[in-house]
């Protein structure tokens, strides 16, 4: 049994963030949780009223964000996991995307989750430990027609993250990248999407029919990954979600090497040098 843990959640409310704050509080854990709507979490804190704090927040408003995660740590006094999954989808053809909305998109994805891990380095580092979990997805490793500017928001969270875990090893702080396949949750509710163009339907449709209700997982099956990866000693950099997903990374990754062997002999010219 692993010792009490406090917690920083960002999205709380719903999703498998609402499905992780929840079992951290049934398994004993303390959780400072995040929402733009903090009555969501009502029945919660009904629940738990020693253990969950309530803090309304949008991740996009970066004095709140620092405000927020400083409450949290005055109130428990130390801060074990920060688990930034405040984010939402903006699905569309990149012909289709409206600038202002993909900007929005990545105020909260990326910035948003940018925020909230500078807001809580000091006081990891300060406390030699803690373990940053980002969220990413599917959409984060396998770019996909019609992703618009989601996926390149979950790219930007890989990439970022893995920076980090680089930069904050030596400070004993931890991170993991979590990396969900498709789940039944309200996903769909928070996903927005601009006026479409006709010429990209038939590619709209078949992305669609690619995504089978029945492949979709059971969120609360996910909660005992989680804990499986910030109680571990040496916890993964990235942690897929899913049974479905190795198997698609297998053949992305092998269509990738297969693209860049085949193509090795005009990238070794253009190094330009001459190898006796």
């Amino acid at each position: 049994m692993s010792s009490s843990k406090v917690w920083f959640v960002t999205g709380a409310s719903r999703g498998l963030g609402r499905v992780w704050t929840k079992a951290a509080l049934n398994r004993g854990d303390r959780v400072a949780a995040t929402a733009r709507d903090p009555g969501a979490l009502d029945e919660l804190a009904k629940a738990h009223p020693d253990a969950l704090l309530v803090l309304p927040l949008d991740v996009t408003d970066r004095d709140a964000v620092f405000e927020a995660v400083g409450r949290a740590h005055r109130h428990f006094g130390r801060l074990d996991v920060v688990l930034c999954n405040a984010g939402y989808g903006y699905m569309g053809a990149i012909e289709e995307l409206e600038h202002e909305q993909v900007r929005a998109n990545f105020d909260t994805n990326v910035f948003g989750t940018l925020s909230v891990v500078q807001a809580a380095l000091p006081i990891l580092r300060a406390q030699g430990n803690g373990h940053i979990l980002t969220v990413s997805s599917i959409g984060g490793i396998i770019g996909f027609p019609t992703g618009g500017s989601y996926t390149a928001s979950k790219f930007a969270i890989e990439a970022m993250s893995e920076a980090l875990a680089g930069e904050v090893a030596a400070f004993g702080i931890k991170v993991t990248i979590i990396e969900p396949d498709h789940f039944a949750t309200e996903f769909r509710l928070s996903v927005q999407s601009p006026p479409a163009i006709g010429a990209y339907d038939p590619i709209r449709q078949a992305i669609r029919s690619s995504f089978k209700t029945g492949d979709s997982g059971d969120p609360a099956a996910t909660a005992a990954a989680i804990f499986e990866a910030v109680d571990a000693r040496d916890p993964p950099l990235r942690l897929v979600l899913g049974s479905l997903m190795i198997a698609k990374l297998r053949a992305v990754y092998a269509a990738r090497l297969s693209n860049w062997e085949k193509w090795e002999p005009v990238s070794n010219a253009a190094q330009g040098l001459r190898h006796s």
